[in-house]
């Protein structure tokens, strides 16, 4: 395994990306990234600030000759998803991320990568170190949180920015220039219930769905992987049904913007029942993998033996629970009329999890489109206000609209077709870019995002494409010196 990651080329990004997956930045726990960046700026001798929102904030004049040129704000987010296998033993906001090569990919041993954004904040960093790049007035705007609701943007106050340009470093496909994202929204759910005895005669089994790959609720819900949560449900209301199963507890997916990959649900069954009840154990595992081959071909579904629990979710509530899971809208709502191959609405059932007398659930749609977003919603408290159950909406941010006369669009078509001899390609992204947040606080920004090619990201699959860092870097490179004059 090799771990020499500063080695690769760009050697100053790379350098400055290793750094970062030795200090642990899950969202939320951001302190230490925060005053590392602190400290690289005044190592470098440029000018920083952190506001109030815990955002970083980097300066570096313009090179002699260029004072002219344009204000250019390069942005990125400084925190990470924390996601690892289950076998993993990993605590992220203490252990370093122990990434590696793999081949023309750059990876990590069981847990997420963080090259989203690592990378954008390494390629920020590496430009600011660099003592020869000719580039006009500087900028960087280096947000925190933006993995739980993009708090570091919605805290950016007006007046702090200084730019005409924003280039946005947190796409993730190498040749693709976005112009456009969707917005979004998050649903939470709650049912309360009563503890309720468990019946004489009873056996319990902890069931363990497992090895889904998940992935970014944005931009991977378009590979219709398997979600845990609605998956576990399936099964949990045919065996209601069939074997008077009992829920005791259950614990299903994790961040709200990632595709669930795993649930556990502790349950009882008659004594009667378990021989049936094992065999439609072992029955599912293999319909799901007929189902999921080619998609998700690490699944598996287990039945596990437990002690009895103290107690069970009263079963009008679990009746309730199971079968609002069952129709709750997850996946893609519709695809763009517009833009082909584009999700316009969508929704990801992210987590499912009983504790304490409550069951709460947690959903983020995602639309393009305000009024679908709007009419999604409205159908989701339908449904769960004939559940019994209590929704409430937060964290609500609307889209980037493309503007096909943006000056910053026409200059980097035309210095990547003078780089590589073709047109990258304009895309819009169903995911959450903080472009759309950042616009409607500084009206008039001229944005674009770009990015090398990161797969699987928001799972422990996700690897950053090392050629395609090369041709990131020298892209923003040749750019920051091509930036049309004031």
């Amino acid at each position: 395994m090799n771990k020499n990651i500063q080695e690769l080329a760009p050697q100053t990004l790379w350098k400055y990306f290793a750094d970062i997956c030795r200090i642990p930045h899950p969202s939320h726990h951001e302190k230490a990234i925060r005053d590392y960046l602190v400290a690289q700026a005044a190592a470098l001798g440029i000018s920083c600030t952190t506001d109030e929102a815990g955002n970083v904030i980097l300066r570096k004049a313009a090179t002699p000759g260029m004072e002219n040129v344009k204000g250019v704000i390069l942005q990125a987010h400084m925190d990470m998803v924390p996601q690892k296998n289950g076998d993993k033993t990993f605590d992220f906001t203490t252990d370093s991320i122990e990434a590696y090569v793999d081949g023309d990919w750059v990876t990590a041993n069981g847990t997420t990568l963080g090259a989203d954004n690592g990378i954008g904040m390494a390629a920020i960093l590496a430009v600011m170190a660099s003592p020869d790049l000719p580039h006009g007035p500087l900028e960087a705007l280096i947000t925190c949180s933006e993995e739980v609701g993009m708090d570091g943007a919605f805290g950016l106050k007006p007046g702090l920015l200084q730019g005409e340009i924003l280039i946005n470093l947190d796409s993730e496909t190498e040749g693709e220039l976005y112009v456009g994202c969707a917005g979004g929204q998050d649903v939470s759910v709650t049912f309360t219930y009563t503890e309720a005895a468990v019946p004489a005669n009873s056996r319990a089994y902890r069931l363990e769905l497992k090895g889904l790959k998940g992935g970014h609720s944005g931009m991977e819900i378009i590979l219709e992987r398997g979600n845990a949560n609605k998956i576990m449900n399936r099964f949990l209301l045919e065996a209601q049904d069939r074997y008077g199963l009992r829920l005791a507890s259950i614990d299903g997916g994790g961040l709200r913007n990632a595709i669930p990959r795993e649930s556990v649900a502790v349950v009882v069954v008659p004594a009667s029942e378990t021989e049936a009840f094992e065999t439609a154990v072992a029955a599912y595992e293999r319909l799901l993998q007929a189902e999921l081959k080619g998609v998700d071909d690490g699944v598996s579904f287990r039945a596990v033996a437990v002690d009895l629990p103290s107690s069970l979710i009263d079963a009008d509530t679990q009746d309730r629970l199971l079968k609002s899971v069952a129709v709750c809208p997850n996946g893609i709502i519709r695809m763009s009329p517009a833009i082909a191959g584009l999700v316009q609405t969508s929704t990801n059932l992210a987590r499912v999890v009983s504790a304490d007398g409550t069951i709460q659930l947690h959903c983020m749609m995602r639309s393009s489109v305000d009024s679908e977003k709007d009419a999604l919603a409205a159908s989701m408290q339908a449904l769960f206000s004939l559940a019994g159950a209590r929704m409430e909406l937060s964290g609500a941010y609307s889209g980037w609209n493309p503007d096909p006369t943006s000056a910053i669009l026409k200059t980097m078509l035309a210095e990547y077709h003078t780089l590589y001899g073709r047109e990258p390609e304009v895309k819009a992204i169903h995911a959450g870019l903080e472009c759309g947040i950042l616009g409607g606080t500084y009206p008039g920004l001229d944005m674009i995002s770009m990015g090398p090619t990161i797969q699987y990201p928001h799972s422990p699959d996700e690897k950053v494409n090392i050629s395609s860092v090369v041709r990131f870097w020298d892209f923003l490179c040749h750019v920051l010196t091509h930036i049309p004059t004031k």
